[in-house]
């Protein structure tokens, strides 16, 4: 089941670009410290619709190219960050060549890839001192209308990983560290409800179970007066690591 979900978004291509929240600027350049002056090559893996590339292409005199295995994904990245080179591949089988690269980053992406296979490939394209970036934005849960929005929702792969103590980072690749920024976004009921049918437990969820977590939700959003064009703040957490092939 876990390959049917990660190659499922494209399915809901759209509602991805309109629900997930975009990537925070400053975990970005945090996650790229590492990277040498004059180090300006930079894949972003598992890239989807762009959020994290277009973060990517405001780096000055950055050289980005975005990876994905999902067609339907790359379409709309390539609507939304026009002129950045794309390409069909994973983060264990990628489309580049040797000591190609100053950094790799994977947003939202980490807890699909074999953490072993996806290790040795992108250190294969990695020069030597080449920095490894990963990143998520995880509700906060701290909030209990969150707390209410996940449970009916269903827990992530991600949200698991991340509980049960992070990312594994194999060799080439030494120690990681990890940053946090607390942060709230603004969204409205119609973004809810794309972020939701956005998610691979829902992509890949029966009919029955969609419409139920559709009722829920409005349910939810009813007590909340989140009506028409009214937003809420949805409290986030972003996590980064990174680490530094050896």
């Amino acid at each position: 089941m876990t390959d049917e979900m990660a190659t499922s978004f494209g399915a809901e291509a759209e509602n991805y670009e309109a629900g997930r929240p975009e990537y925070r600027f400053d975990a970005v350049v945090w996650m790229l410290e590492p990277m040498s002056e004059g180090s300006r090559r930079i894949a972003d893996v598992g890239a989807g619709t762009g959020k994290l590339t277009r973060v990517l292409a405001h780096a000055p005199d950055a050289e980005v190219v975005a990876i994905d295995p999902d067609p339907a994904m790359l379409a709309i990245l390539r609507a939304t960050v026009p002129g950045i080179p794309t390409f069909r591949g994973s983060a264990e089988s990628l489309p580049l060549p040797d000591a190609s690269l100053d950094a790799v980053v994977l947003g939202q992406a980490w807890h699909w890839v074999d953490p072993v296979a996806a290790s040795i490939e992108i250190g294969r394209v990695l020069r030597p001192g080449g920095v490894l970036g990963l990143v998520w934005n995880i509700r906060d849960e701290r909030k209990s209308w969150v707390r209410r929005l996940t449970e009916i929702m269903h827990g992530s792969n991600a949200e698991i990983m991340l509980a049960g103590g992070g990312p594994v980072v194999a060799a080439p690749f030494g120690p990681v560290e990890e940053e946090s920024w607390e942060w709230v976004r603004p969204i409205s009921r119609a973004q809810l409800h794309s972020m939701a049918a956005s998610r691979s437990y829902i992509i890949t969820a029966s009919d029955d179970e969609k419409a139920r977590i559709r009722r829920e939700m409005d349910e939810l959003f009813d007590e909340l007066g989140l009506h028409a064009d009214a937003t809420i703040d949805l409290p986030y957490v972003t996590r980064a690591f990174r680490s530094v092939r050896e």
